[in-house]
């Protein structure tokens, strides 16, 4: 069965080297939108790779906020998890 988030949630900060990302319940599908400092090299990879973190998560009915300071994948899948996980609690 596919997850849904109850609540909005954040995870992440607003720093050099990180991402903050919020996320928020929306009807059916995932919605990512980015703001990024390296949007033009790098925004396509970064939107694609919140979309298949969500999917591999199994949430469906998710808006992705995210504002990008250059962060690793890593702490992007982490922070996208992270927010997830606080927005899916009751």
């Amino acid at each position: 069965t596919m997850k849904h988030l109850v609540k909005a949630a954040m995870a992440g900060f607003d720093e050099k080297n990180d991402v903050l990302v919020t996320v928020e319940p929306i009807a059916s599908g995932i919605e990512v939108e980015l703001k990024s400092k390296v949007e033009r090299a790098y925004g396509k990879h970064i939107r694609a790779f919140i979309e298949a973190t969500v999917k591999e998560a199994g949430f469906d009915g998710v808006k992705v906020t995210a504002i990008d300071k250059a962060a690793w994948d890593y702490t992007i899948k982490a922070r996208v998890l992270g927010a997830l996980e606080r927005g899916s609690e009751a």
